[in-house]
């Protein structure tokens, strides 16, 4: 799950990481009763979309007046902002941040993530601060460093002094490093985050750390754990799909192909998704109902992925283990005669009471593809979606 940089920022204040002061703001005149709270003559306008990239495509800007941030803030409100991260289409601006302006003598980049391949949390930074650490890791890995953290011990305090001399911080700033170290690492441990990204962490002419910028990513897994962090959630910044599948508690992805896929269980659906590619195909969505999918779930499924305009056909891929296969083809047979098929719909079944399963498909008198196996149903599927 992932939250804005406004939400982040109150994330890093509770665990007293330092960051500017800041207002969230939900139209023009939130906007301008923000710079004029802040006071100053400098106020920097940011637009909060769940997209990296926003400097580049023009959602960053810098006022010097109430009046510009408003004339800014009407630029960027209810209009589309593209980035490298979005799709060409963009998100759409519905909330901005008002932040006071800092002097800045450095840039700095510092991140705590999940290294999958070492199982464990890594801290990684850089002096290459505000820019893309994809391209700086590319043309300069020299300028990138790491910290394996051990899950059992946690960050040692060795460890960040010893990223903070690698960064070039010395004498007060070295202390303050090792501090933030510390607390972005609570942080990060504490709410079950996958990533915590501070990008750039600068020096202040005051000679002082700041996080200009603050993104963090939590484990959706982990959630049950941190209820309150629900709240947190834009709604508007996920697909209309994923929103719905949640409240049947399917696990979707859109993707961008033209082949719907239903599958119970994630092993399996990404196999399913690799075998659609295998026949020339691309599926247009990973979606799990899970190993006790019912009726209720199989329906809510087809009505999301038949909401999508980009499918032109549907695999349905299931083993009866749980739930036996002739329970489940019931299920399919019902939710087809509820929701309606507008385009072509291939099934798989295996597993127990497979053939009786493939019995209640083939009466149901329904206009469906029954394959005989997975690989059977891909390639009918890519063929039916043309």
């Amino acid at each position: 799950m992932k939250i804005h940089e406004y939400q982040a920022k109150k994330l890093f204040r509770k665990h007293g990481i330092e960051v500017p002061r800041g207002i969230p703001a939900f139209s023009v005149e939130d906007a301008a009763k923000a710079a004029h709270s802040l006071g100053g003559d400098t106020f920097v306008v940011k637009a909060q979309i769940h997209a990296g990239g926003r400097g580049k495509a023009g959602g960053i800007k810098v006022a010097h007046s109430v009046e510009e941030v408003r004339r800014l803030a009407s630029q960027l409100l209810d209009h589309p902002l593209v980035t490298h991260q979005t799709t060409a289409q963009g998100r759409i601006v519905r909330r901005l941040y008002i932040e006071e302006g800092v002097r800045i003598t450095r840039e700095l980049y510092l991140a705590i993530l999940l290294d999958r391949e070492l199982s464990c949390p890594v801290m990684v930074a850089s002096p290459e601060g505000g820019t893309d650490i994809e391209e700086v890791a590319r043309t300069h890995p020299e300028q990138i460093f790491r910290e394996v953290i051990h899950p059992l011990i946690g960050l040692a305090e060795y460890q960040c002094r010893r990223m903070a001399l690698a960064l070039g911080l010395r004498d007060r700033l070295l202390g303050q490093a090792v501090a933030l170290m510390k607390a972005l690492y609570g942080l990060f441990w504490g709410l079950d985050c996958s990533l915590v990204e501070i990008n750039p962490l600068v020096v202040t002419a005051s000679d002082s750390l700041l996080a200009l910028d603050a993104k963090i990513n939590f484990d959706s897994n982990a959630l049950t754990r941190h209820s309150e962090l629900l709240e947190l959630r834009d709604l508007d910044e996920q697909e209309p799909q994923e929103n719905e599948a949640g409240k049947y508690q399917l696990n979707y992805i859109k993707l961008e192909g033209s082949i719907g896929c239903m599958v119970n269980g994630a092993g399996l659906a990404m196999a399913t998704m690799d075998i659609i590619s295998h026949y020339g195909g691309q599926p247009a969505n990973f979606l799990d109902v899970g190993g006790n999918a019912n009726r209720e779930r199989v329906a809510a499924a087809f009505k999301i992925i038949t909401a999508d305009p980009a499918v032109k056909a549907i695999f349905v891929n299931i083993f009866g283990g749980i739930v036996r296969c002739d329970m489940l083809a019931q299920g399919v047979v019902e939710a087809v005669r509820e929701v309606g098929l507008t385009v072509p719909l291939v099934v798989r079944l295996d597993g127990t009471q497979v053939e009786r399963g493939k019995q209640i498909l083939t009466e149901s008198g329904l206009n469906m593809i029954v394959a005989d196996s997975m690989a059977d149903g891909a390639r009918r599927a890519v063929q039916a979606a043309g």
